[in-house]
């Protein structure tokens, strides 16, 4: 009975001392996004505000806005930010130009870029009835990666147009017509331009995707160190963030409403946030890669197409393996 007592008694403090022990700090990360708040950053303050970040032992830093998706590369893959979202075919021009980033997942797995007009000033039916127009574009970035491209897999040259230098965002330019063309994202640019220039139908549109620009468009990455050094913490990462996004396709309109709550001055955003979201559910979501393996897979051929796309029109500095720009293992 004596030795009973003492066996209990020893089990008793031996589980106080357990308690009395700090629990598990949670592994503080930042997220740098390729440009201010979006519907398709949704995911970020989904996963942060539903605790699914937690849940996996992490937490949020910053999620900071971006100033374009080249700067976000490097930032992320300097270590100023454990996560990054950006442009997946700027993604690769980076690595051509030793940028140690990889692709976690495709969020949108066709390109959302657009060259688009006022329906009243020029209705877009194809390619060709871009040559002659006024287009408004920075020579630098995403968009411009994307038009060069679009320009190649259609045939045109720079030389079919007017093209002057601004910097994005490029929507005023149009509205106010000083450009008859710019070049931007329909879950981005479009909803934002629909509300104020007339609301569906307002916009004339032809999609990147739709005319031969066979890309990836915006997803979720990291630094190659970071995956070399701890890949225990992106694997949590994507687990909560693939959680987030499969809950955002299935909830946007509470989706838009927590991105809208989350990011100041966005109070009254949460009707175009949930039109940018519902454009890429209709749009770029899902694709036959998805719907086999889950929202966000990628494809070592899909991947090849991007970079044959961006090497038809010389945006990649060298030969560029396609299998180094992304990893799948963290989506299983």
């Amino acid at each position: 009975m004596p030795r009973y007592r003492t066996i209990r008694t020893l089990g008793l403090a031996g589980l106080a001392a357990l308690l009395a022990l700090p629990a598990t700090a949670a592994d503080k990360v930042d997220v740098q996004l390729d440009w201010v708040v979006r519907g398709n950053h949704a995911m970020f303050f989904v996963a942060r505000d539903k605790g699914l970040f937690a849940q996996n032992g992490i937490e949020i830093g910053e999620i900071r806005k971006g100033s374009g998706s080249p700067d976000t590369m490097r930032l992320v893959a300097n270590g100023n930010a454990q996560f990054g979202f950006g442009d997946l075919p700027t993604l690769a021009v980076a690595v051509s130009q030793n940028v140690a980033v990889v692709a976690l997942a495709a969020v949108n797995q066709r390109s959302p870029l657009a060259m688009i007009a006022l329906a009243q000033t020029k209705a877009l039916k194809s390619p060709a009835d871009l040559k002659g127009l006024h287009i408004g574009i920075h020579p630098a970035g995403s968009t411009y990666i994307f038009f060069k491209a679009f320009l190649a897999a259609n045939g045109l040259k720079e030389a079919d147009f007017k093209i002057s230098s601004m910097a994005p965002p490029y929507e005023s330019y149009l509205l106010l017509k000083r450009v008859d063309v710019v070049p931007g994202y329909i879950d981005a640019e479009v909803p934002e331009l629909e509300d104020k220039a007339g609301g569906a139908g307002s916009l004339s549109i032809l999609l990147g995707a739709d005319f031969h620009y066979e890309a990836y468009g915006s997803g979720l990455l990291t630094a190659a160190k970071l995956i070399q050094d701890n890949p225990d913490l992106v694997k949590r990462f994507v687990a909560a963030y693939k959680k987030a996004f499969e809950w955002t396709v299935q909830n946007p309109d509470e989706a838009a409403s927590i991105t809208a709550k989350a990011v100041p001055g966005y109070a009254d955003k949460a009707p175009v946030l949930l039109a940018q979201i519902k454009a890429d559910i209709g749009s770029t979501f899902s694709t036959d890669d998805t719907k086999a393996h889950g929202l966000g897979w990628m494809t070592k051929a899909r991947w090849q197409t991007t970079v044959d796309t961006l090497s038809s029109q010389g945006a990649l500095k060298g030969e560029l393996a396609a299998d180094t720009l992304f990893t799948d293992q963290f989506l299983q």
